[in-house]
């Protein structure tokens, strides 16, 4: 009689899956490596740049990121990840905090954006 022995998914491999999803699901301006600005505040930042654009990628199916950068703004715990992200001909900005990962802003950039 064969015993069944019960095993759990290496940690790893779900962030594998997570990275590939994010691959298929967010698209990055075509061209070299997209910088951002504001990589003085990295290392007062607790999530990183990839986990930040993951959440994009759910917040925005489909979108393309413009522009990012990581800056010091009121709001969440005062340092966040600022996205644009183009999705169905319209501009979007996606706020996420650097500390906590929590969503900030989802809307649509209006005719003055910053």
């Amino acid at each position: 009689m064969m015993k069944k022995i019960k095993t759990k998914p290496h940690p790893l491999a779900a962030g594998t899956f997570a990275a590939a999803a994010l691959a298929t699901a967010l698209t990055v301006a075509a061209g070299p490596a997209l910088a951002y600005t504001g990589q003085q505040y990295e290392a007062q930042a607790k999530v990183s740049l990839q986990r930040a654009e993951a959440m994009v990628a759910k917040a925005v199916p489909g979108g393309r990121i413009t522009d990012r950068e990581l800056e010091k703004e009121k709001g969440g715990s005062g340092l966040r990840y600022s996205f644009d992200v183009k999705v169905h001909g319209k501009t979007r900005e996606i706020g996420v905090d650097a500390q906590s990962g929590k969503l900030l802003e989802n809307s649509v950039e209006g005719p003055n954006a910053d």
